[in-house]
């Protein structure tokens, strides 16, 4: 759930019917990558430059962040779901590897529930089922800050003390990615930060998990506070047959932290489960 590194802006983008911006790269397999809070396309940079050798991947802007529109009705995790369907029937994508970060592991849950014909298989890092009282007075935290801080660069600096890990913090990192952020052409407003983080703060997936009958690996870093491990355990315990994997030494986004070992490891899932299946689908 952050606003995030906008170190490269990806030209070569689309929209969907409704206006929402996505990017398709690289050549193989079907992967649908789903962004979390406030995070535009580029956050996952490091996925499409470094994983569009072996897959197809796309890449989106929620509703309401980077170059994609408010979408004038509620902001619930199901509409979300709901956009992601139509991201991969405008790409032309029958079936896809799903990957959710935070706010996107929840819609990649709904959307595995909801359109499951279009999930192959899931991983979802840094995730979990329901809110609990620690969570909502962290978010709650978050949203006193958004409207207080003198400065977007001091919202930007607080907030990222949840989101990144103390070595991100030492060796310049994070300073890199506050760089990035507040150059990026496409900010999202306050008002959209606050429906989103509205939307993630009730999802509750926790009594339908077990319907979702795709292989699944939930990621979780070991330092994590905004989502700690003992929430993916849960996911994993919930989902039938679902893989738990805790990054030591990680925090909320190990995708941009140490993005080759990511990689390195969701590459083996999809790899594991592609020689499974011959290159069907499940």
């Amino acid at each position: 759930m952050t606003q995030t590194s906008t170190k490269t802006v990806h030209p070569g983008t689309s929209v969907t019917p409704s206006g929402l911006c996505y990017k398709q790269q690289g050549v193989g397999p079907d992967v649908l990558l789903i962004a979390g809070l406030s995070d535009p396309i580029e956050s996952w940079t490091a996925q499409l430059d470094g994983l569009s050798d072996r897959y197809r991947l796309v890449a989106f802007d929620n509703r309401g962040a980077g170059r994609s529109p408010r979408i004038p009705d509620t902001y619930s995790v199901a509409a979300m779901a709901d956009d992601a369907a139509e991201v991969l029937r405008a790409s032309n994508v029958g079936a896809a590897h799903v990957a959710g970060f935070s706010g996107g592991s929840a819609i990649a849950q709904e959307l595995a529930l909801r359109h499951p014909e279009l999930v192959r298989s899931l991983v979802l890092v840094s995730t979990w089922a329901r809110s609990d009282a620690y969570v909502r007075t962290m978010t709650d935290t978050w949203r006193w800050m958004a409207e207080a801080a003198p400065s977007e660069q001091a919202m930007l600096e607080a907030f990222f003390l949840w989101i990144y890990s103390p070595r991100a913090h030492e060796d310049g990192l994070v300073a890199e990615f506050i760089e990035d952020t507040l150059a990026f052409p496409h900010p999202q407003s306050g008002e959209d930060f606050q429906r989103q983080l509205d939307a993630f703060m009730t999802h509750d997936t926790f009594d339908r998990l077990p319907r979702i009958a795709v292989p699944t690996l939930v990621v979780a870093g070991e330092i994590d506070v905004a989502a700690p491990p003992r929430f993916g355990r849960i996911v994993a315990e919930r989902i039938p047959g679902a893989r738990f994997e805790v990054l030591a030494g990680e925090a909320h986004q190990p995708f941009q932290e140490s993005p080759t070992d990511f990689n390195d490891r969701v590459d083996a899932f999809w790899r594991g489960l592609d020689e499974s299946t011959d290159g069907s689908h499940p």
